[in-house]
């Protein structure tokens, strides 16, 4: 499944974004499995909501950290697309 601007990104029930205190660092966390999230990382899913569209939270992020909003979809895409394949993501229209 390919990511589109109108995709709507959405962490699927089990998966969810937890502060690791000990380790002061931020993973995804789902069943078996923890990834540990760099800055980059933690920005691009602190956005998701299961309610904007993939297009939405690219413009958010590009305002927010006033960088190129094609530079934050190509980065934000390859990201997501892994998290996709490990079933980690989910993604509605």
């Amino acid at each position: 499944m390919s990511i589109t601007p109108a995709s709507v990104p959405v962490l699927p029930r089990g998966v969810r974004l937890h502060h690791d205190r000990v380790r002061d660092t931020w993973v995804l966390l789902a069943p078996e499995r923890a990834v540990r999230l760099d800055p980059v990382g933690h920005a691009v899913l602190s956005e998701i909501d299961g309610k904007r569209s993939f297009g939405t939270i690219v413009a958010a992020l590009a305002a927010k950290y006033d960088a190129p909003e094609d530079r934050i979809a190509e980065d934000s895409r390859g990201l997501l697309t892994g998290l996709l394949n490990r079933r980690m993501l989910e993604l509605s229209e």
